[in-house]
């Protein structure tokens, strides 16, 4: 983080993740965050709405009523599903007009998140959000 302001406008989980120090920290933080995603209905792990490209499964959907867009997901993997936490959380404090232009990879490097995850999860990561802009864009 780069300013004290900056970090008190993140939201609760980017804020924890961001004032963690060390990777155990911010696996803790992660592991946490990714407590606030429910177990996934049975509608959501089918192949139609599972993100290629990643390690570990990955599944990503869009509800949405007027202007108002909810995105659920989920992964098995503790560490990816609280990197989702993060990206939903952002995702879904915002009306769908807005989230067109939201930069979910700037939010990953601005809470520092971006420079803890591994090539491969990274590499997953990226495509989560290609998802993501893909089903707002």
């Amino acid at each position: 983080m780069n300013t004290q302001n900056s970090a008190q406008d993140l939201l609760p989980l980017a804020r924890a993740v961001a004032n963690a120090r060390g990777w155990d920290e911010v696996t803790r933080q992660l592991m946490i965050a990714g407590r606030q995603l429910n177990t996934p209905e049975s509608w959501l792990c089918v192949e139609e709405y599972a993100v290629p490209g990643c390690e570990s499964e990955v599944w990503l959907a869009l509800s949405s009523e007027s202007a108002a867009a909810t995105i659920v997901a989920y992964s098995p993997s503790k560490i990816v599903r609280g990197v989702l936490a993060i990206l939903l959380e952002k995702a879904n404090h915002q009306a769908l007009s807005q989230l067109k232009d939201t930069d979910f990879s700037a939010y990953l490097t601005e809470i520092g998140l971006a420079r803890h995850l591994s090539q491969s999860r990274g590499n997953g990561i990226r495509e989560v959000i290609k998802r993501l802009n893909g089903l707002v864009g």
